[in-house]
């Protein structure tokens, strides 16, 4: 019986060697639990947070905890594309215009594509009129705007805008994160919706794959 706890608690103490080590296990018998192995190194992140906002860990420990993340999704992803058994197609994910934090996203990421999406990642600092053109060019329907700080929300709301101009807002489904996000600046955004961990952004971007 696999220990989710101790693989939670790795993670978030950034123990490299028994995180990987746990995930390697999980994958002995064609990754069954991989699910509860992606919800725990979730969990762990979550400490990673929380050890982050008591300056307990620095910026590198958080760099740092996204490598392992992108790591242990890795050795897990064949499992858990197994278990959904389709391929969720293509969404943009990006930070936007003005801000150049990519820790969180690059988690996001990973789990997106371990659950089965084609990611293409267009970085930090991305222009509104790039997110368009890409989706246009790209046939997207699922856009991921991610932002650190409280400047974002402008960014955010821009690229709604530009969406609007474009003739495109009702053929996209854009979805926030970030530090500053909540229901309140979903709304001014105009976003679909928004979430604050990979899990939510995760639902409810297969629901609108699902939907399509």
């Amino acid at each position: 019986m696999l220990d989710y706890e101790a693989l939670k608690e790795a993670m978030g103490d950034l123990e490299e060697d028994m995180v990987l080590e746990i995930m390697n296990k999980v994958m002995e018998d064609g990754g069954e639990q991989a699910g509860q192995a992606m919800k725990a190194c979730q969990e762990g992140m979550n400490i990673v947070g929380e050890r982050f906002a008591t300056q307990e860990y620095f910026v590198s420990d958080l760099i740092f905890s996204g490598e392992l993340m992108n790591e242990a999704m890795d050795i897990i992803r064949p499992a858990l594309l197994k278990s959904t058994g389709e391929s969720m197609g293509k969404m943009i994910l990006c930070t936007v215009e003005g801000d150049l934090h990519d820790i969180g996203k690059n988690i996001v990421k990973a789990m997106l594509e371990a659950s089965g999406f084609s990611v293409i990642d267009l970085g930090i600092d991305v222009k509104p009129s790039d997110i368009v053109r890409t989706a246009k060019e790209e046939g997207i329907t699922i856009i991921g705007l991610s932002g650190v700080l409280t400047l974002a929300i402008d960014a955010m709301k821009a690229t709604v805008e530009a969406f609007k101009d474009a003739g495109m807002r009702q053929d996209v489904k854009i979805i926030i994160g970030g530090a500053p996000v909540n229901q309140a600046v979903c709304d001014v955004v105009g976003a679909d919706s928004w979430a604050v961990n990979p899990a939510d952004t995760i639902k409810m971007c297969r629901e609108w794959s699902h939907a399509a």
